[in-house]
């Protein structure tokens, strides 16, 4: 079967779509110390990555979490956890997922990328975490679908 064509409709703003997965131990969530991107190094987030063209967001949290940590997740067992439309560098769509399960230890696999492996107590986060980490896993807990973040709110 021949892969699929994508034909892009260029009249219409696009965002990128990144994927970011709590993995869940004994109560504590994983993060990740940030380094060489330009954006946040030195500062925890979340195990995360950019959707390739073609790709699901679940197929791009499993692709993603294999190559930061060395772990293989079981689709089936990741829970959507909420979606945020996030102003960055730019404006963007975040997808958050949860799971408790994963074959393999979490190892530092891009250190490029990342100098340090943190578990964290989701409720009492490091001050140098990520500042919407603590909002998402608040949605990913409690049902919330959608949050806009880092937006100036519109004046009533």
């Amino acid at each position: 079967m021949a892969a699929p064509q994508y034909v892009f409709d260029t009249k219409h703003d696009r965002y990128p779509l990144a994927v970011h997965v709590f993995l869940v131990q004994q109560g504590n969530i994983l993060l990740m110390r940030r380094a060489g991107s330009g954006y946040a190094d030195g500062q925890l987030g979340l195990p995360a990555g950019h959707v390739d063209l073609g790709e699901t967001p679940t197929a791009c949290a499993v692709r993603e979490v294999a190559e930061e940590l060395g772990i293989t997740l079981d689709p089936g067992e990741l829970r959507a956890g909420g979606t945020m439309f996030r102003n960055s560098q730019e404006p963007r769509v975040d997808i958050f997922f949860t799971t408790r399960s994963w074959d393999g230890t979490p190892e530092i696999r891009e250190p490029h990328k990342c100098t340090e492996l943190v578990w964290a107590d989701p409720e009492q986060l490091p001050e140098d975490a990520l500042e919407f980490i603590g909002p998402a896993w608040n949605d990913a807990q409690n049902g919330r679908v959608l949050r806009e973040f880092g937006f100036t709110p519109v004046p009533a």
